[in-house]
């Protein structure tokens, strides 16, 4: 709900939003700082490994990364093969590895590492906050981030990952401010009224939201005000916008900051919605004279044509 300020915030005179709290459907990105696992950590398919081995071949050497492929093995290329490496820690992958190489060279000093967990994708990306208030993180489950800010939602996702990894660390942002928003209320003269739902960014004032919707319709005064919800059940804060000031003037007066849940009211051109109704009154008749002139037209017509053929239409032409 958006604070009451004795002094409104305005166009030269904005205030700062209080600390944003995330929301559905808001979208949050997690990156990863320390993404570790307990130990022991077994090795699982789509792991990477590093892997560095000294002694190879000349035209063969074995540096850098390699991706645990299905049915859990790592090819170290055509002419050292394929070692089975799933299920065991990174130092039994290591012993495995240079027991294999020793087929094939003399004296192979391995040094084998965890490069990324196969499981980390589930963690880091764009999560979109559920209905519930959650994200999910895959395997790892889903954490609660309704009501926290960006600081406090860093800490709850780094403590759910604690039973699963070795002291994690994450940054967290707001990639999509969704659930923040104000609204616009076009008041449509007796044709029915349209709403624009839009986020709030944090700066934009009256002349900003409306130019979102391309200016006022034809059928639309410059009757202006802002309707803002209050923790008060019984009181709603209304806000009169002069039109003409802030455009014509360029007067910040009434060129209001909007807030989150802001109702932008704009009223119908009187004249106009008289017209409307006048229109509606009348329809009716109009469309009942129009079938009684028709009908008497279409009378008159085929009588015209009986008279004119003797009163026997089969003798027309004869």
């Amino acid at each position: 709900m958006p604070p009451v300020y004795e002094q409104m915030p305005k166009e030269l005179s904005k205030v700062v939003l209080p600390e944003y709290v995330i929301e559905p459907p808001d979208i949050v990105t997690i990156e990863g700082i320390h993404i570790v696992p307990k130990p022991p950590y077994r090795l699982k398919t789509l792991d990477v490994l590093n892997i560095q081995v000294e002694g190879t071949l000349q035209e063969a050497p074995i540096f850098g990364t390699y991706a645990v492929e299905p049915g859990g093995v790592v090819n170290l290329g055509v002419r050292y093969g394929a070692v089975q490496v799933a299920g065991m820690t990174a130092e039994e992958a290591e012993a495995e590895i240079t027991a294999h190489l020793k087929k094939y060279l003399k004296q192979p000093i391995v040094a084998v590492s965890l490069a990324q967990m196969a499981a980390s994708q589930q963690i880091l990306g764009e999560f979109l906050v559920q209905p519930d208030g959650s994200i999910t993180l895959g395997s790892y489950g889903s954490v609660a981030l309704v009501g926290l800010t960006t600081a406090e939602a860093k800490q709850a996702i780094e403590g759910h990952l604690s039973m699963f990894l070795d002291r994690p660390e994450i940054s967290l942002n707001v990639q999509a401010f969704n659930s923040k928003k104000y609204y616009i209320i076009l008041e449509g003269a007796g044709l029915g009224d349209a709403v624009y739902k839009l986020p709030v960014t944090g700066s934009e004032t009256v002349l900003d939201a409306i130019s979102e919707i391309q200016g006022l319709e034809q059928v639309s005064s410059k009757k202006i005000w802002i309707a803002r919800p209050t923790s008060d059940k019984c009181r709603v804060q209304i806000m009169p916008v002069d039109w003409y000031a802030i455009t014509k003037l360029a007067s910040p007066e009434t060129n209001y900051q909007v807030m989150p849940g802001d109702r932008i009211f704009i009223a119908e051109d009187k004249l106009v919605a008289f017209d409307t109704h006048i229109a509606k009154l009348t329809a009716p008749l109009e469309r009942l004279m129009g079938f009684t002139l028709l009908g008497t037209g279409t009378a008159t017509r085929l009588s015209g044509k009986v008279l004119q053929g003797g009163g026997n239409p089969r003798n027309n032409g004869i």
